[in-house]
């Protein structure tokens, strides 16, 4: 299909776009909708910028482009909830039969929306957007090709190789996610996990141009962690395969100073052994405390049932 082919009618496409930060890139981001989807479409569209507790001017930009075009709505949260819980209330208030999550740094063409809705037209209810390159650092694309991989085979192995942050839903699967309610987990994650059907659409993930990143080692170690406790049983198979082997060596360990004793092979050692063996039972028994800990606190988390999200303010309907 054409990029400047107009596809058939459709009631309504909601974008919704997750901000932290993003004060430089929101006045290009919209010149790029209006363009590149807004003026090559005849169905009614509408934006839903979440303002994700920034502290620059995004808020006010965001207030900005709502006076200037009907079709922007602002909504900004009380503090920095994630961006799972900006996107989760941004489906919550879109009202299109289906809706595209799209990030505001620019590093995703606008353009490849017009065919994310093209697939959905054909039937299919979640379309993902595909990375077939990066124009990123080394670092950046280790730690991405890192994480999907361990996604892929511990916990989701139907998650893309290069995986996917661009993604279009319809309005069954913003229902099923809504339900879902689910805290300290990945959006992404439940969304493969729901298993509808499926298509996907290619495109290279651009350099960032303005604004710096604030994808922090500490949130990515974050996202690995929410992935794993909460769609595979890894960190509870480590527990157990640990305790097993533990056991097994501190049996075989026993067996044979059993027999060195009976035997008179024995003698007195010093206590640099037992400190190294003290140390290392110490070590597991920890890291078997701070798994148990993890899934204990998320339960904790859940059953207090606080909000995802806190909405203090929204720009006026127009």
């Amino acid at each position: 299909m054409q990029k400047e082919e107009k596809i058939r009618t459709i009631k309504k496409l909601s974008i919704v776009i997750p901000v932290y930060f993003n004060e430089e890139n929101l006045y290009p981001l919209y010149d790029s909708l209006k363009s590149e989807v807004f003026d090559k479409v005849d169905y009614e569209c509408e934006v839903i910028m979440v303002n994700d507790g920034s502290k620059d001017s995004s808020w006010e930009i965001i207030q900005e482009l709502a006076g200037r075009d009907g079709r922007i709505r602002g909504l900004s949260l009380s503090r920095n909830f994630g961006s799972h819980a900006a996107i989760l209330c941004g489906l919550s208030h879109a009202a299109g039969d289906c809706a595209v999550v799209k990030a505001a740094d620019l590093q995703e063409p606008a353009s490849m929306i017009l065919e994310m809705v093209n697939e959905w037209e054909k039937g299919n209810n979640v379309v993902l957007a595909v990375r077939e390159g990066r124009e990123e650092s080394r670092s950046q694309t280790a730690f991405a090709n890192l994480y999907y991989g361990i996604v892929r085979k511990f916990a989701l192995p139907n998650m893309p190789k290069t995986g996917f942050d661009v993604y279009l839903v319809d309005r069954k699967v913003i229902d099923v996610l809504d339900k879902l309610d689910e805290r300290n987990s990945a959006l992404t994650g439940q969304i493969l996990w729901s298993g509808f059907k499926t298509k996907e659409v290619r495109y290279v993930r651009l350099a960032r141009e303005a604004g710096k990143s604030r994808w922090t080692l500490r949130k990515k170690v974050r996202l690995v962690m929410d992935t794993l406790f909460s769609f595979s049983s890894v960190p509870v198979t480590i527990v157990s395969t640990v305790g097993v082997c533990s056991f097994l060596g501190a049996l075989v360990w026993a067996v044979v100073e059993a027999v060195l004793r009976l035997n008179d092979v024995i003698v007195v050692e010093g206590w640099t052994m037992l400190f190294i063996f003290n140390l290392g039972s110490f070590g597991i028994t920890m890291l078997t405390l701070g798994i148990i800990g993890e899934y204990l606190w998320r339960t904790f988390d859940a059953g207090r049932n606080r909000p995802p999200y806190i909405v203090e303010d929204e720009t006026a309907e127009k």
